[in-house]
């Protein structure tokens, strides 16, 4: 093919030569170069306007064959499965666009649904891990922690004189002490499924969530006997849909570690009653009047009727109380016995037996006001005694399940009782005397067998008021046996003399001088310690103080039983100027009564569970605070009759007869038994004293008024005393006459003289 030649190229010189081309013969052609403009110039720029190229011929031009390389009808064929291809693409389109608008907010619902269940089963399996982690451990030991019976007090005899009331009434009893017919009046009524359900009933659940929201409040709660159980006992009676499932939650683990008769038996003895009372046992004393006998508990004498009505007190206690509501009381009942005879536990005749006993008048028995007043003095006594022993709040004993064994003779204290308010009364008008109290100790044990803190208790002004233990009151000439004994203690003789005579002491600090004088304002001269005791002379009691010290005599109180006292001590607290609690001074003499050891008075004996296991059994541990010689001595001093009968006479209330006052002064004052007193009256008769001991007991004895107001002329051996004497002949009733041991060999019984006398009297070897 022909080149095409671009436009504007230099031609070829022409053949032979151009014109104007001179070349020499026989020389060589000279080539020529052609004539190159400026780029720039415009000569350049119109040459190269025509370098545009030649516009295209229109179509396709191919350098090969160009006959049809495809079949006949392809093109057809290639546009029919374009056209199906667009509709299924079209189709696509719209399926994705019904996707986008439907399928994906459906398949989002699906998702949120999906995830929503996902949170609750989460939840509930956290609520479930929840609920066993913080009541776990309760229900293993479900029995520890059920509410446990009222604590109870009982005198020596085993004669019950307290129970705590302030939190309810519950005693527990065994399952076999328990009437069988409260047993199926209860499953029929609340939990007929009782022996076969896993410890909740789908049923009943439903059927209360429809009752439920079918008024709009919680009316029915559908909770089995097992459920009850959990609420009164672990989680609470809040009325919430969170305590409900809680209860589900647990009821089976309750059911899995105890049995169906424990389960019953736990319901049975702390399922609410009404009336203050938990359990079958303190309902049936509630409102039938049914007491313990030796056979039978008072639960375990329930008949249909008594227990049918009992069983439907427990799903509303106020609105179905028998003695509240009576008509109430009585529907629900019928329909608990419709249901033990719809479930076999009765027949149709005992149905109608039992609704027929249940009308009768005195079907409902009020058991009346629980007396708790037998002896309200020494309970509160027990009742502090034993808070220090188990290191706790006496509110918190309320419901301990405490069974508390106590020293207290019930018998004798209402004997003494007696005897005081009688003495009282006789002196009461003339001698206006109001109240006595009385302590009765045991010196060997410590035991507390009698405390009358007030021979008014029941009145509403002061009868609370424990006097013995409680109230301050000057011990007068009583407290004398102290300083005496320190000095005896300390090598002094009772045959020692010592002038009684005008005494005038300079005290300290500014204060007056202070100046003794006798009961009867008289000197009695020289006189031995002994008769200056005996006949309660107050100047040669201080004298001995002086000797001894004040200091050494308190020691020698305070470590005989005197724990607590109010005043200053001085030199005048040997004629008792100190206040101090009657139950203190009363072991102090039983420390002298006891060789010169001291055993801490106590009520308590021993301490038990509901069941019967020991809790704490007391043992007070004996000290020797004396020298027992000390202690003979001052037996010795104090029972020495001969030497006060220039004071109280020979037939005084100190000795120990059997017969009457005029009796004894007519030479017939019968079996005398030996005993050692000492008596005190404060300043202005305020106070009367006698304190004193046998080898049995000790007693202390205080008489005077409530408000500290003086008595009128009567002192310690004429107010108090035959309240003393009196209960020391009922505390030893029955008992042998004994005589106080002999002197240790330590003492020797000597004659010597001292300044003014000679007298014969024990002395240290």
């Amino acid at each position: 093919m022909q080149t095409d030649r671009h436009v504007g190229e230099n031609p070829p010189p022409p053949p032979g030569g151009g014109s104007g081309s001179q070349r020499a013969e026989g020389s060589q052609p000279r080539h020529r170069m052609p004539a190159s403009l400026p780029p720039h110039s415009q000569a350049a720029v119109a040459q190269r306007m025509n370098d545009v190229p030649m516009r295209p011929v229109p179509g396709i031009f191919y350098t090969g064959s160009h006959q049809s390389i495809h079949p006949t009808g392809w093109r057809l064929r290639r546009h029919i499965k374009r056209k199906n291809l667009r509709q299924t693409l079209n189709t696509i389109a719209l399926s994705d666009r019904i996707g986008t608008g439907t399928l994906l907010p459906m398949a989002a619902s699906l998702f949120s649904v999906f995830l929503i269940m996902v949170l609750i089963f989460v939840t509930v399996v956290g609520f479930i891990n929840a609920t066993h982690e913080r009541f776990g451990d309760k229900i293993t030991t479900l029995e520890d922690i059920l509410p446990k019976d009222s604590t109870r007090i009982y005198d020596v005899h085993g004669k019950l004189i307290f129970q705590m009331m302030d939190q309810g009434l519950q005693t527990s009893e065994p399952l076999d002490k328990i009437s069988p017919h409260l047993a199926h009046a209860e499953i029929a009524i609340e939990d007929q499924n009782f022996y076969k359900n896993p410890g909740y009933d789908i049923t009943g659940i439903l059927r209360a969530a429809i009752s439920d929201m079918t008024t709009n409040k919680v009316v029915s709660g559908g909770s089995t006997i097992t459920q009850q159980l959990i609420k009164n006992s672990i989680v609470g009676n809040q009325a919430t849909m969170l305590r409900k499932l809680q209860e589900v939650i647990l009821a089976p683990d309750i059911s899995h570690y105890y049995t169906k008769e424990q389960i019953l038996q736990m319901y049975l003895n702390t399922t609410y009653y009404g009336e203050r009372c938990y359990g079958a046992e303190e309902a049936a004393l509630a409102y039938f009047g049914l007491k313990d006998t030796p056979t039978q508990t008072a639960a375990q004498q329930l008949d249909i009727a008594q227990s049918a009505m009992l069983a439907g007190i427990p799903s509303s206690p106020i609105a179905r109380d028998p003695f509240l509501h009576p008509k109430a009381a009585a529907i629900r009942m019928q329909e608990v016995l419709q249901q033990m005879y719809n479930q076999g536990y009765i027949t149709a005749q005992e149905r109608a037996d039992a609704i027929m006993e249940s009308q009768k008048p005195n079907f409902i028995k009020h058991r009346g006001f629980v007396n708790n007043r037998i002896a309200p003095h020494f309970v509160n006594y027990t009742l502090r005694e034993l808070a220090d022993d188990l290191h706790v709040k006496i509110s918190d004993l309320s419901r301990a399940g405490l069974v508390v064994m106590t020293t207290l003779d019930l018998d004798l204290q209402n004997k003494v009782l007696k005897t005081a308010q009688k003495h009282i009364a006789e002196m009461a008008r003339v001698h206006n005397m109001s109240n006595a109290a009385v302590v009765v100790l045991d010196q060997h044990t410590g035991a507390i067998r009698t405390l009358v803190g007030n021979i008014d208790p029941d009145n509403p002004t002061y009868g609370d008021f424990d006097v013995a233990s409680q109230g301050y009151r000057q011990p007068g000439s009583s407290f004398k046996p102290y300083i005496y004994a320190t000095a005896f203690d300390e090598g002094i003789s009772p045959g020692e003399t010592v002038l009684d005579g005008p005494l005038t002491i300079q005290m300290c600090c500014g204060l007056p001088s202070y100046s003794p004088h006798n009961y009867d304002e008289r000197f009695h001269g020289w006189v031995s310690y002994r008769y200056a005791l005996q006949n309660s002379f107050n100047i040669p009691a201080v004298k001995l103080l002086l000797r001894t010290g004040v200091d050494k005599a308190l020691h020698t109180a305070q470590s005989m039983g005197l724990t607590t006292y109010e005043g200053i001590p001085n030199y005048t607290m040997v004629l008792g100027s100190l206040s101090v609690h009657l139950i203190d001074n009363t072991a102090g003499y039983a420390t002298f009564a006891n060789g010169g050891v001291r055993v801490p008075p106590h009520a308590i004996n021993t301490i038990k569970d509901q069941n019967g296991k020991l809790i704490l059994q007391i043992t007070p541990q004996p000290v020797r605070v004396l020298r027992k010689e000390t202690a003979f001595m001052i037996t010795d001093v104090l029972s020495d009759n001969d030497s006060r009968i220039y004071e109280f006479g020979k037939c005084s209330s100190l000795v120990l007869y059997k017969t009457t006052m005029n009796q004894c002064y007519a030479g017939r004052p019968g079996p005398i038994r030996p005993s050692a007193a000492k008596t005190g009256t404060s300043n202005d008769f305020r106070d009367n004293w006698t304190m004193g001991y046998t080898t049995d007991v000790t007693v202390g004895v205080w008489a005077g008024n409530n408000d500290n107001s003086p008595m009128v002329n009567v002192t310690g051996v004429d107010g108090a005393g035959p309240i003393w004497h009196d209960t020391m002949l009922l505390a030893e009733k029955g008992q042998p006459i004994r005589l106080f041991p002999g002197p240790p060999d330590t003492l020797v019984r000597k004659t010597a003289t001292y300044p003014g006398k000679t007298t014969t009297d024990w002395h240290l070897k």
